[in-house]
């Protein structure tokens, strides 16, 4: 009876060791010899979103869809998910990496690896139209406590709100983009807040009388501002992570990432990153 016992045991610590074995379906020679990569995204244009024929675009994906060609992979097939949802899902193996412009931060980089950034960019604001409360800042919702802001579930800006003096109260929060202009042009909150493109583009495709893009808002002076985005992938994936990182390496030497930032919309110089002018290292450690 003993033998037996010690049979099964032997037998069940082999099964488990071979299924962890055959688990690393995103290493990179799988995606390579299958020529797909699985990619999450959250709808936020210009940086990812679905076009109106479904099909994943924006600036991250394209510099994304340019590394992976790079590296031989050539078919990118897009998953949408909750901008919360990303990085879980590609620690999850959901994904195989994520790319939405999501900002380096250290909290993060506990939780994936992230590329070196590929874009630079700043805060933005859309209020309603005619601005009643005379929003030009995150400090003048701190000093008005009538007032009531909406932001994406796990974004940036609902940290840069709060190291600014917002209370918690003032702050909602909604799926994504789409559904927070949404919430100012029914008039239940009286802005929104994210990256200066994201919403610069929600708003001119809102093309809505009834909310408006605060031309004149003051960038919060703040650790994290400007905010530096990047792909990113399993803790478990350094080898994926570090042949990216290569190819973007000559993809911004050659002058390819400018290119596709201006396509999207993004300044060619204002948005770009030069290889090595701030690391990801940096950025983790938070000293940028």
């Amino acid at each position: 009876m003993k033998k037996k016992l010690i049979t099964v045991l032997i037998l069940s610590a082999t099964l488990v060791f071979l299924a962890a074995c055959g688990s690393d379906s995103g290493s990179l020679e799988d995606l390579q010899d299958g020529g797909t990569v699985q990619v999450g995204f959250a709808n936020e244009a210009p940086y990812a979103y679905e076009d109106d024929n479904g099909e994943l675009t924006g600036a991250s994906v394209d510099i994304a869809t340019a590394v992976f060609a790079e590296l031989g992979i050539d078919d990118v097939e897009g998953k949408l998910s909750d901008w919360q949802e990303l990085i879980p899902g590609v620690q999850a193996g959901q994904f195989d990496a994520i790319t939405a412009g999501m900002a380096i931060r250290p909290d993060r980089c506990e939780n994936a690896l992230f590329s070196e950034p590929t874009m630079q960019y700043g805060e933005g604001l859309v209020v309603t139209a005619g601005n009643p409360h005379g929003l030009e800042s995150y400090q003048d919702i701190a000093d008005n406590p009538d007032v009531k802001v909406v932001v994406m579930e796990g974004a940036t800006e609902i940290g840069y709100l709060e190291e600014m003096g917002v209370d918690p109260s003032q702050i909602e929060t909604a799926a994504d983009i789409p559904a927070t202009l949404a919430a100012v042009q029914s008039g239940r909150v009286d802005a929104t807040t994210g990256t200066e493109m994201t919403v610069r583009m929600a708003y001119d495709n809102a093309q809505s009388d009834e909310i408006e893009l605060v031309e004149s808002f003051e960038q919060p002076p703040i650790d994290g501002v400007p905010s530096y985005g990047a792909a990113a992938f399993s803790l478990e994936n350094e080898e994926l992570r570090d042949a990216y990182n290569e190819k973007l390496k000559e993809l911004k030497e050659d002058g390819t990432v400018a290119e596709l930032l201006e396509q999207n919309g993004f300044h060619p110089e204002n948005n770009f990153v030069e290889d090595g002018s701030v690391t990801t290292e940096q950025l983790c450690n938070g000293e940028v």
